[in-house]
């Protein structure tokens, strides 16, 4: 047990060290979810309830019964489920933002940088437990699925300026500045990370549900092999 507690003060050493971290901004919510019994089970139980349902036909007063709420206790949480929504894609990216630092972290070779957060970025999360409440398998669908849904609407500029999308940016800048480590001349690092993440999550779509549009087949690496192929004989020169 000793030795366990010790490796772990190592890892968070390295993480502070990084400036890794797991903060979401207060603009999300109304009241902090994190913060109380009942904050936790809205934040689990939605993630499992939109996965079940779907998010058009997910609605607050559902979520209540199913945590034995009332649907107004939700309210003082959430402003409306679109902003739920956007909670729980901003936890996605700060996941994902904090296992791209995590799998470069003393790595020098800017290749085999790009190699490991590729597949950070493409490949699914499995739960492991490192966040309570956060069922990451359940949240990696919810993305690919509902993902969209949070700025392809009238709005998004209002909710941009707010910082809703800040962590995304963060993520694809994050990588376009290791496309530039490899081509300091390529001139569309951040229009290539977009079009990876966003087609690598499509690409997953239609292989669960319009599987004649893609190759992708569940069980297997082709989403990974063919957008590592096409980023690397894209930015090399």
């Amino acid at each position: 047990m000793i030795v366990i507690l010790l490796y772990l003060q190592l890892i968070l050493l390295k993480m502070e060290n990084l400036q890794i971290q797991i903060n979401i901004s207060s603009e999300t919510y109304l009241k902090d979810p994190f913060a109380s019994n009942l904050g936790r089970s809205i934040v689990s139980n939605s993630i499992e309830l939109i996965d079940e349902l779907g998010f058009e036909s997910f609605t607050f007063k559902k979520l209540g019964n199913r945590i034995g709420s009332p649907e107004s206790s939700i309210y003082r949480y959430f402003e409306s489920k679109h902003m739920l929504l956007i909670y729980l894609t901003y936890w996605y990216w700060s996941i994902i933002e904090y296992r791209l630092v995590f799998a470069i972290t003393n790595i020098n070779s800017p290749k085999v940088k790009l190699k490991r957060v590729l597949k950070v970025l493409i490949e699914s999360n499995d739960e492991n437990g490192l966040f309570p409440h956060i069922n990451e398998t359940l949240l990696s669908r919810l993305v690919i699925n509902e993902g969209v849904k949070t700025y392809h609407i009238k709005n998004v500029d209002v909710e941009n300026k707010k910082g809703f999308f800040k962590i995304y940016k963060r993520v694809v800048h994050r990588v376009s500045q290791i496309v530039l480590e490899i081509n300091p001349d390529f001139e569309y690092p951040h229009m290539i990370i977009s079009t990876l993440i966003e087609g690598a999550h499509q690409q997953k779509y239609f292989a669960e549900h319009l599987p004649t549009l893609t190759e992708a087949k569940r069980g297997h690496d082709h989403i990974l092999k063919f957008y590592s192929q096409l980023v690397f004989k894209t930015i090399e020169k």
